[in-house]
């Protein structure tokens, strides 16, 4: 059977647009959940539990993220052998393997995961990042069956259903924490994060089906069909261990901010939160909408060098002028978005750490544009081996830089593990 003739669809430039518009709602709601922690609880012991559980939450995300990068090159080569709905099936009977125990753990063992994320803290930043993690993790798994979906739209050139998708349930999220923080407490924020997994998943999970009935697609087609089981986890491992491992390496710190004082968990929180939005909205929404038309083009040295440099210098001018803002007034911005418990010196702080960061952004730009290029080369094996040296790493840098510098040590260490990733 002859081969689709490629359709242009919304074309790259385009595709780009939708996906960055909806990383952008995405992180604005990120953003607006935090502004909302902020002036609704300040900067207390309960904040830095809740930040902690954040950070298993945006481990989950980036895996979502690398899973829906992980898969675009197999789901675009499945359409043009028309055998996609059993390739999406087949990723979707292992990501429930990898799910369902994910969350069971979270469910039997929250508490002392929660004394490990907050460095054995006060019993109220325990139970509050407990109760935010019975929460999270399941609405991070909604997020990745939610990756997977948008990436079958996407090798069917629907990038603007996935949008859609994502900003709903951004949407939807606000609504009900907004509706339900000032009765039930910081725990709304977590049923918040729940509702907009579960819709982010929904959308994009009814339009494939719908489409699958319009065009009269026997129910055989939906059986898992190509790659084995055991090679689609090791799809996943691949795709997600390098990403994981980046992620952890801001985990590892929080033990740390936390042993450092009441609201130091918060404050560092609050700064890696601008910094990876400033990075995510960029570099990740190019490297993402690229790979596809990469597969279809082919992966030349030349492509690979006009992709990486033009994606970096978008990036960077948007990067450079934010970090310039926080470096000029910073403290006056951080006061007049988070509120009174953030001014002064805590102001202050919080800015001096997102300019401190600049680094380890610029060098997860390089990261983000580069890390796509890797599955459509499909050299993926060095990928794990580099997450755990990283990760090794950073848990000495964090130890030492805490002792040394404090937080702005915590994100020093955070940019040289960062930076040790890029250049292997």
């Amino acid at each position: 059977m002859s081969k689709r003739t490629d359709s242009p669809g919304l074309g790259s430039v385009a595709s780009a647009a939708l996906t960055a518009t909806s990383t952008l709602v995405v992180s604005a709601f990120a953003a607006i959940v935090g502004i909302v922690i902020a002036r609704e609880f300040g900067r207390t012991d309960e904040t830095d539990g809740f930040f902690a559980a954040y950070g298993v939450f945006i481990v989950l995300a980036l895996a979502a993220q690398s899973v829906r990068i992980a898969v675009l090159p197999a789901l675009a080569r499945a359409r043009d052998e028309r055998r996609l709905a059993g390739d999406i099936a087949g990723f979707a009977a292992a990501l429930t393997i990898v799910a369902v125990p994910l969350v069971l753990i979270v469910e039997f063992a929250a508490d002392p995961i929660a004394g490990l994320l907050t460095g054995d803290g006060s019993e109220v930043a325990q139970h509050a990042c407990a109760d935010a993690l019975r929460w999270i993790v399941p609405a991070a798994v909604a997020h990745l069956f939610a990756g997977l979906a948008a990436s079958g739209l996407a090798a069917l050139d629907d990038y603007a259903t996935a949008a859609f998708g994502y900003a709903a349930g951004s949407a939807a999220g606000l609504v009900l924490i907004l509706a339900l923080v000032d009765s039930e407490g910081i725990v709304a924020v977590g049923w918040g994060m729940a509702l907009n997994g579960v819709v982010a998943f929904l959308v994009p999970g009814v339009v494939l089906a719908w489409r699958a009935l319009q065009s009269s697609m026997p129910a055989t087609a939906v059986r898992p069909s190509g790659l084995p089981l055991s090679s689609r986890l090791g799809v996943f491992a691949a795709a997600a261990s390098l990403p994981i491992a980046l992620q952890l390496l801001y985990v590892v710190c929080l033990p740390f901010a936390g042993r450092l004082g009441e609201g130091a968990v918060t404050s560092f929180g609050y700064a890696y939160l601008a910094a990876a939005t400033l990075v995510s909205v960029t570099a990740f929404s190019i490297g993402l909408v690229s790979s596809v038309p990469l597969t279809r083009t082919g992966l030349g040295p030349g492509v690979v060098a006009r992709h990486v440099v033009s994606s970096a210098w978008v990036a960077l001018t948007v990067i450079g002028a934010a970090v310039g803002a926080f470096a000029l007034a910073g403290g006056g911005i951080v006061e007049g978005v988070l509120g009174d418990a953030y001014e002064g010196d805590v102001g202050q702080e919080v800015a001096r750490l997102v300019v401190v960061l600049s680094p380890w952004m610029i060098v997860s730009v390089g990261v983000n544009v580069a890390f796509p290029l890797a599955f459509v080369a499909e050299r993926l094996r060095s990928l794990p081996w580099i997450g755990a040296a990283a990760l090794t790493l950073q848990v000495l840098l964090a130890w030492v830089f805490a002792d040394l510098l404090e937080l702005d040590g915590l994100a020093i260490a955070l940019t040289l593990s960062t930076c040790g990733v890029l250049l292997a």
